[in-house]
């Protein structure tokens, strides 16, 4: 457990030191969204594509993968639905907050930090987890809301969702990527040296943003924030355990870095729909500033057992 602590701590170090730099205002709100869109567009978007160019499709396509990570995540959705729905609420605060449950922060956490800690042949899994938080999940709750508001789903609101997809760095990105792998084209060097040398300004970039981004959030609503930050940082990995190791059996290593993902805090992306939406921002923020802080400890645990596992 100790030397899994110390391996991650220089990635929470890193967040912390944003947070110091957004909390003490040396490094303004106005530069952390800049450093967000470096990253975003550019930084991630470079290593996403390195990754995935460079991957084996056959590593990709494991259906007791896809079916074991979409059931146990969709258990812990439903789930969130439920409490709040007993809660009565509306119907796409209800909504926002399973989203938030099982939304992991896989896409500025996961990627630099689980490769680096798991290996390289974690890329695969933990591109399989992002693609589906992407166009699975991302989707549901942008029509249960939009739903909602309208009364029904219509084949403009589609068309929105679709282009919103097709507009997603990260999605364009591993597109792109798997064309290439799956066309077999040759890596050019000076290609390879480009996305090499953007991409990995990612790990510390991201890192840096999610931390400097923190410092602007406050931690109102901390009851409900307490409930979805337990359901992201045990309720989830404990459901995908279930379903990968027991229902779906999944190759023990693809299991493994899975479940490390769906350990991971809850994402950034969901305030970013909580605040465009005006659905329930002030819990969103909250359950991200409390499930990040609390990650601090949990994930090392989980990386832990999973690697005596």
């Amino acid at each position: 457990m100790l030397a899994i602590f110390l391996k991650t701590l220089p990635f929470f170090a890193l967040i912390g030191l944003g947070w110091v730099a957004g909390r003490t205002r040396f490094f303004p709100t106005e530069a952390t969204a800049w450093l967000t869109k470096f990253v975003f567009y550019f930084a991630l978007s470079a290593m996403l594509f390195r990754f995935t160019a460079t991957l084996p499709l056959s590593e990709l396509y494991d259906p007791a993968f896809l079916l074991a990570y979409l059931t146990g995540s969709a258990i812990v959705w439903a789930l969130g639905m439920v409490v709040a729905l007993g809660r009565r609420l509306p119907l796409p605060e209800a909504a926002m907050e399973a989203h938030t449950g099982m939304t992991g922060n896989t896409g500025f956490l996961g990627v630099p930090m689980l490769v680096v800690l798991l290996g390289p042949a974690a890329v695969g899994p933990v591109l399989m987890v992002l693609a589906i938080d992407l166009i699975v999940f991302s989707s549901l709750i942008t029509l249960l809301i939009t739903g909602a508001r309208h009364g029904r789903v219509s084949p403009a609101m589609l068309g929105a969702l679709a282009l919103g997809l097709v507009k997603n760095p990260m999605i364009v990105s591993m597109v792109a990527g798997l064309a290439w792998a799956g066309l077999t084209l040759p890596m050019p060097a000076p290609l390879e040296e480009f996305v090499t040398i953007l991409g990995a300004a990612a790990t510390p970039g991201a890192l840096f943003a999610i931390g400097a981004s923190l410092a602007a959030r406050s931690a109102e609503r901390v009851r409900p924030a307490l409930w979805l930050s337990f359901a992201k940082l045990v309720l989830h990995p404990a459901a995908v355990a279930a379903m990968a190791l027991i229902v779906f059996p999944v190759e023990p290593y693809a299991a493994g870095v899975m479940i490390a993902a769906a350990a991971l805090p809850v994402a950034g992306n969901v305030y970013i729909l909580a605040s465009h939406y005006g659905v329930a921002p002030a819990r969103v923020s909250a359950s991200i500033l409390i499930s990040t802080a609390v990650s601090i400890l949990t994930v090392p645990w989980v990386i832990a057992r999973l690697t005596a596992f």
